[in-house]
């Protein structure tokens, strides 16, 4: 499958990125442009919303609920593509710069860029992101040249 291609389907089985949720179209391009055998590592923040977004009437679960529900699934998934976390812990304060506010602080590692987006290509992780999506208010990850 061509880059674009490749794009193209993460795109449409993510979206586009535009509500900060799942990566934008460059973003993705620039995981595709990375060296194949370079580790990929994340640090991911994340901010739940007190009462999950779902959308949908009978959905009730707290942010934190929510997230745990992708949690339950994408942790075993990240590991058995070859991924492990190298912290997951409550954000407790910034302690230089600006500060911010986070419930949550997770570093992941990959060993390439085959191991990651083969935990986006998983069906499983794919239904499970929904809960990622409903649970989180903010994120942001980084990627670190690790």
């Amino acid at each position: 499958m061509t880059s674009d291609k490749f794009m193209s389907q993460l795109t449409d089985w993510y979206g586009d990125g535009a509500g900060g949720a799942t990566p934008r179209p460059e973003q993705w391009a620039h995981i595709l442009a990375r060296d194949p055998e370079r580790p990929v590592t994340l640090i991911n923040f994340f901010k739940f919303h007190d009462t999950a977004q779902y959308g949908a009437e009978g959905e009730t679960a707290s942010g934190k609920e929510a997230f745990d529900a992708y949690a339950a699934v994408s942790i075993p998934t990240m590991e058995r593509v070859g991924g492990k976390f190298l912290l997951v812990a409550p954000f407790e304060a910034t302690l230089i710069g600006a500060a911010e506010d986070w419930d949550l602080v997770a570093i992941g590692a990959y060993p390439n860029r085959q191991a990651f987006l083969d935990l986006y290509l998983d069906d499983a992780y794919r239904a499970a992101f929904a809960h990622r999506t409903a649970a989180c208010a903010a994120q942001k990850v980084l990627i670190a040249d690790a």
